[in-house]
């Protein structure tokens, strides 16, 4: 019997991995600074270096980083925020908690995500923020949509919660609208040991707003200039990160062979592979999402043979029972409502013969007599 395929592959998968990364842990744990101090310093400089960026700033997880990028844009009651239908409920999730209403926009049918014709329509005179959503790891094409967002005088922020370190015409995503938020859950490309985030920017004002909002509006200590929240990155999830991040370049270079190698297993298997990327795109498959009509279906067939899968994501974020009541009416977004870094190539030949497999079940099944 072959060992099963993780959907997802942790940390502690990686002996040599887990003992640099607890010996970091270690040292965080021997200078007591658990709050602060060097060692979220020394990742945020990094951090930003690797990004290109001037300015990025720790936070305590990866919605915190677009509540508090929106609240530094001053975006708050009455405003309107157009976010993809097609993400994680956080997107949407963060305009409501910094006061604001979510307007949802549909995506582009071949990459699921939103473009400048998804955007125009959802825009309206209460727009403040547009949220594109690099999702997957896929870079949303950024240069019509910031041109459509600034003739409107709407600020972008880059959601690249699952795109670290891809790039877009040459530079990294998060560092070309207004502001760029990551997500360092534990699964991400560049994952913590737990909920860790941060916001990047070129600005040196807003970087600044930032952190005075995610420390209780404080500057100096105990005086309260605005009203903030507790998110804070801390120490620990830094110098993991800190740790992980030289190693981020090569993993998604694995991440791209890997998804190379899956899309000749797939190819003829009736499957819908990720869309070839135009010029100036990239990809750094944080997920390989592929599309069926069977899709339980194949889910149930591959379960039976050691391989897991994941839904990115069921339900539409419009169609959730928290957002319903926003989308009464004509769907605003019809086609959203319609991977594995180190995978061995036995492992991608597995996939691959168990997908044909699943076809020719079908084709079988097609052709046997009533």
């Amino acid at each position: 019997m072959s060992s099963p395929i993780p959907a997802t592959l942790m940390d502690n998968s990686d002996s040599r991995l887990l003992a640099e990364l607890l010996d970091a842990v270690g040292r965080v744990a021997a200078s007591g600074a658990f709050i602060g101090g060097p060692a979220v310093e020394e990742f945020e400089h990094a951090f930003a270096s690797w990004c290109e960026a001037p300015h990025a700033v720790g936070v305590a997880s990866g919605t915190d980083a677009l509540v508090l990028a929106l609240r530094a844009l001053g975006v708050g009651p009455s405003d309107e925020v157009v976010v993809p239908a097609n993400s994680f409920i956080a997107t949407a999730e963060a305009v409501s908690l910094a006061g604001a209403t979510p307007r949802f926009a549909d995506v582009d049918e071949r990459t699921g995500l939103m473009t400048a014709a998804t955007l125009e329509p959802a825009l309206s005179p209460a727009t403040r923020c547009a949220i594109p959503v690099h999702l997957y790891g896929r870079t949303v094409e950024l240069g019509p949509i910031l041109e459509l967002a600034r003739s409107r005088g709407v600020p972008v922020i880059e959601d690249a919660a699952q795109a670290h370190g891809a790039r877009y015409a040459g530079r990294r995503v998060g560092t070309i609208g207004d502001a760029g938020t990551f997500s360092f859950y534990p699964a991400k490309n560049l994952g913590a040991w737990g909920d860790a985030g941060a916001v990047v920017c070129s600005d040196g004002d807003l970087a600044a707003r930032v952190r005075l909002l995610r420390s209780h509006g404080e500057r100096p200590r105990y005086h309260h200039r605005v009203i903030g929240s507790t998110a804070r990155l801390d120490a620990v999830q830094a110098a993991v990160l800190a740790a992980k991040l030289p190693r981020l370049e090569a993993a998604n270079a694995d991440r791209r062979r890997v998804a190379g190698r899956l899309r000749g297993a797939l190819a003829g298997s009736g499957l819908v592979l990720p869309a070839e990327l135009g010029a100036g795109e990239d990809h750094v498959y944080h997920q390989f999402v592929v599309r069926t009509h069977r899709r339980e279906e194949l889910r149930r067939f591959l379960g039976e043979r050691g391989i897991a899968t994941g839904i990115h994501y069921p339900i539409p974020i419009h169609r959730s029972e928290a957002y319903r009541s926003l989308a009464a009416g004509a769907d605003p977004a019809p086609v959203a409502s319609r991977i594995f870094p180190a995978m061995s190539a036995e492992q991608v030949e597995r996939i691959g013969e168990a997908a044909h497999a699943f076809l020719g079940a079908r084709r079988a099944r097609a052709a046997a007599p009533a």
